[in-house]
């Protein structure tokens, strides 16, 4: 199991107008098609102004499968351009899970599915 971690530069004081747009528009789409939302969050302390969110998918092929059924959508095609006016970095990592956290994630994961 992969967990994603995409992490969003803000400008200053934009936080709230990306949350607006994200959970107006782009959450609505996006939880179409990815599986597994394991956090949203804005940083209160360290770099300001950073947007961290998380999504775990099943293997890598996944992920491929559900971020390009997602890009083809017109509502997501239409939701970027609200947004990327308001960042200035954007960073991902792909984390493969540790063997002795496999079964805690998925035990979490089926927690939400309910």
């Amino acid at each position: 199991m992969y967990v994603e971690e995409r992490m969003y530069r803000l400008r200053p004081g934009k936080v709230d107008e990306y949350f607006h747009h994200y959970e107006t528009h782009g959450m609505p789409v996006q939880l179409k098609y990815l599986p597994h939302m394991l956090g949203y969050y804005a940083t209160e302390v360290g770099v300001q102004n950073l947007i961290v969110h998380m999504w775990a998918y099943d293997d890598l092929n996944q992920r491929e499968r559900c971020r390009a059924a997602l890009f083809a959508d017109p509502e997501w095609q239409a939701y970027r351009p609200k947004i990327h006016p308001l960042m200035l970095h954007m960073e991902t990592r792909i984390m493969k899970c540790a063997p002795f956290f496999l079964e805690r994630l998925k035990t979490m994961l089926s927690a939400t599915m309910t």
